[in-house]
C-alpha cells in the first residue's frame, strides 16, 4: 500500500468509528508509520482514535501527537476529577475494593496499588478514560497473583489457537516466573495488539515484554 492509501484507509477508518469524531483529527502516513495530529474531545476520545487506527492493514507504528479539547472544564479541576474517579471506581465490581490508589495533577490520573489479575487492572483504567476532564492516565498498579500458573505458555497458545483474527504461527512465548516475552512476528498492528492482549489474559501474568515485529 502506497502511503496515500494507507493515509486515507486510516481516515475512513476514524470515520467508522463512531466513538471517534475525525474533523479535527490530521493523519499523515509514512513507510508504515501513522502519525494522529490535531484535537479530540475527551481523554476515552484519544484512546478510541488511536485504536481506530491500529486496526487497519499496513500499519506498522504509531505515532500520537491528539491534544484534548474539553467544551466544558468548568467544575471540572482536580478535586472534582479524583471525586468522580473514587466514586466510579467503587461502582466497578471488577476493581478490588481499597486496592487502587488515586493521584491527579492537573488532569492527569496516576493509578497504583496492588491487584490479582490484569483484568482488575485493565477495568480501573477504563473507568477512568471516560471521565469528563482527564487528560491522560498513568497506570502503574502492580499484579500480584495469589496463584502461579504452571501452564501459562500453553495457555497463553490455547488462546491464540481460539482467535479467529489471529495467525499465532510465527509468535513464540517464553515464560520467566510471571514475566511472559512474545516474540517472532505478525502481519498487522492489529494482530501484535491482540497478542499482547491474550498473553495478559492468562493467569499468573504479571508482566508482559512485547517483542513482535511486524511484517
Amino acid at each position: 500500500m502506497t502511503d496515500q492509501g494507507l493515509k486515507q484507509a486510516v481516515l475512513d477508518e476514524l470515520a467508522w468509528d463512531p466513538s471517534v469524531s475525525e474533523a479535527h483529527i490530521g493523519v499523515t502516513a509514512r513507510d508504515g508509520v501513522v502519525t494522529l495530529a490535531g484535537h479530540v474531545g475527551s481523554y476515552a476520545e484519544k484512546c478510541a482514535a488511536e485504536h481506530a487506527a491500529g486496526r487497519v492493514a499496513g500499519v506498522k507504528a504509531i505515532a500520537e501527537e491528539l491534544e484534548i479539547h474539553y467544551l466544558y472544564s468548568a467544575g471540572h479541576g482536580d478535586e472534582d476529577i479524583v471525586r468522580q474517579v473514587l466514586d466510579v471506581l467503587a461502582w466497578d465490581l471488577s476493581v478490588p475494593k481499597d486496592k487502587v490508589k488515586v493521584q491527579i495533577e492537573k488532569g492527569w490520573v496516576t493509578l497504583s496499588g496492588d491487584v490479582d489479575w490484569y483484568y482488575q487492572k485493565h477495568a480501573a483504567e477504563m473507568d477512568v478514560r471516560k471521565l469528563l476532564g482527564v487528560m491522560g492516565v498513568s497506570n502503574q498498579i502492580t499484579i500480584k497473583p495469589g496463584v502461579q500458573a504452571s501452564d501459562v505458555r500453553q495457555k497463553i497458545k490455547a488462546a491464540f489457537a481460539r482467535n479467529a483474527a489471529f495467525e499465532a504461527r510465527n509468535v513464540d512465548v517464553t515464560i520467566d516466573g510471571g514475566e511472559v516475552t512474545l516474540s517472532g512476528s505478525v502481519d498487522t498492528y492489529n494482530e501484535r495488539a491482540i497478542a499482547e492482549h491474550n498473553a495478559w489474559s492468562a493467569p499468573g501474568v504479571t508482566q508482559v515484554h512485547d517483542l513482535i515485529t511486524i511484517n
